[in-house]
């Protein structure tokens, strides 16, 4: 049916009043407040059917050329329904809606933590097991993340269009080309198979296993279905397992169809059971049959030990603490743990103590991120500081960007020798962020602490670049950060070390700029003081509570990034404009336009 029908329908069953209350609470939508306002309204709306909520919300979209139609009906056509599922089910002034407001429109700051006290089997020993490097040569780990491939990524097509990536035989282009896409890719599009074939060649040289961080999936959020997600999925895993010569240790992302949409198992409606299905068979010659297991019934968490190591990799899916997975908001009863992912890290971490071994978490999203949600990181911190001594390193992706970050004792007290954890997030190989990259990691075999840290990209504004893509070293950590934070010969890239390079940072403005160029791979622009500290205070905060990132006020409309400056559509890098981005649109066009006779046009386009 068209989309003017449903409006139709929207309108002969809602009151005219209930249409004023929706158009004046969006237009008034801009604190924490009137966000609780506002989905007392939506929640009306929601209440009449999945059908005339998603048409409404699409209608308004289109009309106001939020985002092309296509992409207005896609987008809020997968998700709307979601969330208006979630409108049903709460109360609009309690916590959840609160926590909804924040990734739907950012206008309200996280709520404060819920406490829980995380329990555990066993309580730390009195005297840990030492890991003492015996001079050991050390082994190579290679770490990548953020692919995005485009399977139907075309050359010669126009990389610069209005949809959210490019490259790409849409049915509604006109015109001429402006800027024909390139075999090897374009900074306006996701990754193309060719792209992801050279990247393959180069990481496959001597490393003993990889470590993939996630997001397979292009941006295309609009447009995605379970079939593509399953193909595009398969079709990787396959790649993987023929171009690389060692073992992948693979984890869950947000690749789904809705994207990011993972339902709690206390939910009644939505299934991704599909998705763990597929990776536990892509994955299962890496992992093994245990491992297969584990990712079908822990909702895609395993636990592996590469052979010929005493390291025990525990690979969770973060997905489940994601502020823009909204299966999360469909209930006002706190859930500590979604899907028993910390209870499933607390079992894994608890054997590999028992057996002495070191552990490696990985995961897609880090939990110190402004997309982690509050409550779930604060959990998994406690774990972390419990079992500090067994893990050896943390290793994430989902920024795009080449960052670290620092977990702490005591986070009133931050310091080196407060610094307990350290986590590694690589940069994407997607050029719709940056200069494709990926990591190296130089291991000691005794401790498994990484000795160094490698980048290595290609710079897509080469000449060169769209005949063989040239991989080069971007840096090297011990090299560069290791002189100014006092890095000694026999020491390994500790906790302590990467607090100590977040000092040189405050006091060497040089080096700072120079991670900043590092990290963003393309021009980061300027950063002053209170950007300086901000990303300071980001780096020193494996708890998403303490990373300095907050929602003000009157700057509603847009989401800060990891160094504290507002920008827009953050929440997009990753996993593409979705309707959490066509909602913050939405309210700020109607912030700025008439709200009222805009809506009065569209319905008598009807």
């Amino acid at each position: 049916m068209h989309i003017w029908l449903y409006i139709v329908l929207f309108v002969t069953c809602v009151s005219a009043g209930l249409v004023d209350d929706i158009v004046n609470a969006i237009k008034n939508a801009a604190t924490c407040a009137s966000c609780h306002a506002l989905l007392v309204p939506l929640k009306g709306l929601a209440a009449l059917g999945d059908t005339p909520f998603t048409a409404s919300l699409t209608a308004v979209c289109t009309s106001f050329g939020l985002e092309p139609e296509d992409v207005c009906e896609g987008a809020i056509g997968q998700q709307g329904p979601i969330i208006a599922h979630d409108l049903r089910a709460i109360s609009p002034l309690k916590q959840t809606s609160e926590k909804l407001c924040g990734s739907l429109l950012g206008l309200c700051q996280p709520p404060a933590v819920n406490k829980w006290t995380v329990s555990f089997p066993k309580a730390a020993p009195k005297s840990p097991k030492p890991f003492v490097r015996t001079g050991k040569a050390p082994f190579q780990v290679a770490h990548f993340s953020d692919i995005h491939i485009d399977r139907q990524y075309t050359v010669g097509t126009d990389a610069s269009c209005n949809k959210p990536i490019c490259c790409r035989n849409f049915t509604d282009h006109t015109g001429p080309i402006i800027e024909p896409a390139g075999p090897f890719g374009s900074p306006h599009c996701d990754t193309p198979a060719t792209l992801v074939h050279s990247f393959l060649d180069q990481v496959s040289k001597d490393n003993i296993f990889s470590l993939f961080t996630g997001d397979v999936i292009e941006a295309a959020v609009w447009l995605t279905t379970q079939q593509e997600v399953i193909d595009d999925m398969r079709i990787f895993n396959s790649e993987l397992q023929t171009m690389l010569g060692a073992p992948v240790y693979p984890t869950i992302g947000p690749e789904n169809s809705p994207t990011n949409a993972f339902p709690r198992n206390t939910t009644q409606q939505g299934n991704s059971q599909w998705v763990f299905d597929t990776q536990a068979d892509g994955w299962k010659a890496w992992i093994q049959d245990a491992g297969s297991d584990q990712v079908k019934h822990f909702s895609g968490s395993y636990s592996i030990i590469p052979p010929g190591t005493n390291l025990r990799i525990i690979s969770i899916n973060t997905v489940y603490w994601y502020k823009m997975n909204f299966w999360l908001y469909d209930s006002d009863i706190l859930q500590a743990d979604p899907n028993g992912i910390l209870g499933f890290t607390i079992q894994q971490l608890q054997a590999a103590e028992d057996a002495g071994q070191r552990v490696w978490i990985v995961a897609h999203m880090q939990p110190g991120s402004g997309d982690t949600l509050w409550d779930q990181s604060n959990y998994f911190d406690q774990i972390v500081q419990r079992y500090k001594n067994t893990i050896a390193g943390q290793f994430y992706g989902h920024s795009h960007k080449d960052e670290f970050s620092i977990a702490y004792s005591d986070y009133g007290n931050r310091n080196k020798d407060t610094a307990t954890s350290i986590a590694y997030i690589a940069p994407a190989l997607t050029p719709r962020s940056g200069k494709p990259a990926f990591k190296l990691y130089d291991v000691d075999p005794d401790t498994y602490e990484v000795v160094d840290v490698r980048v290595f990209y290609t710079d897509y504004s080469d000449p060169s670049f769209q005949q063989n893509p040239q991989w080069e070293l971007l840096y090297s950590a011990r090299s560069t950060y290791g002189p100014a934070a006092g890095l000694q010969a026999n020491e390994t890239l500790s906790p302590s070390f990467w607090h100590r390079v977040t000092d040189a940072f405050a006091a060497n403005d040089t080096l700072f700029q120079q991670y900043r160029t590092y990290t963003a791979r393309v021009d980061p622009g300027s950063c002053d003081a209170s950007c300086k500290a901000n990303t300071i205070c980001a780096l020193r905060a494996l708890r998403s509570e303490n990373n300095c990132a907050v929602t003000q006020p009157g700057l509603n409309f847009k989401r800060r990034d990891v160094e504290g400056n507002f920008v827009e559509d953050e929440d997009d890098t990753c996993e593409g404009k979705g309707i959490g981005h066509i909602f913050t649109r939405l309210a700020g066009w109607m912030d700025e336009a008439d709200p009222v006779s805009g809506f009065l046009h569209l319905l008598i386009l009807t």
